[in-house]
C-alpha cells in the first residue's frame, strides 16, 4: 500500500494541498478527514494539487465530490489541478468533471480561483 499524504501551504489567497500517494478506499478515510480539515480552517480558496497521485478509483473519486460539496456549503471554492490523464479520463466518464473544475497547472488554478 502507498502511503497517501496531503502536504499543505498557502500561497497568496490560497491554500495548496498537495496529495501524494493512492486515492483509493484504503485512503479515503484518511483523505475526507485531511479535505475536510483543510475546509473548517476556513479556507476560502483550495487547490488540490493532483500531480503525484497514481491511482484513483471510485472511493477517491467520491471523497473528490464529498469535499467539493463540503468547500461549496460554507462558500469555499475547491479545484483540481495537475490532474493525471487517466484520472481526467475517470472525471470525464463519470460526468464529475462538470462539477470538479480542472486546471492544467496549479498557477493556472490560482489565477482562476483568486482572481
Amino acid at each position: 500500500m502507498v502511503d497517501t499524504s496531503v502536504e499543505t501551504a498557502v500561497v497568496g489567497r490560497c491554500l495548496i494541498g498537495r496529495v501524494s500517494g493512492e486515492m483509493d478506499h484504503a485512503s479515503a478515510p484518511t483523505l475526507r478527514a485531511r479535505f475536510r480539515e483543510l475546509i473548517v480552517q476556513g479556507n476560502r480558496f483550495i487547490v488540490l494539487d493532483l500531480s503525484e497521485v497514481p491511482f484513483c478509483d471510485s472511493a477517491g473519486l467520491n471523497v473528490l465530490l464529498a469535499a467539493w460539496r463540503q468547500a461549496d456549503a460554507v462558500a469555499a471554492v475547491l479545484v483540481l489541478a495537475c490532474v493525471p490523464a487517466g484520472l481526467r479520463r475517470v472525471l470525464r466518464i463519470t460526468g464529475a468533471d462538470q462539477v470538479l473544475r480542472v486546471y492544467d497547472t496549479v498557477t493556472d488554478a490560482q489565477a482562476a480561483v483568486s482572481g
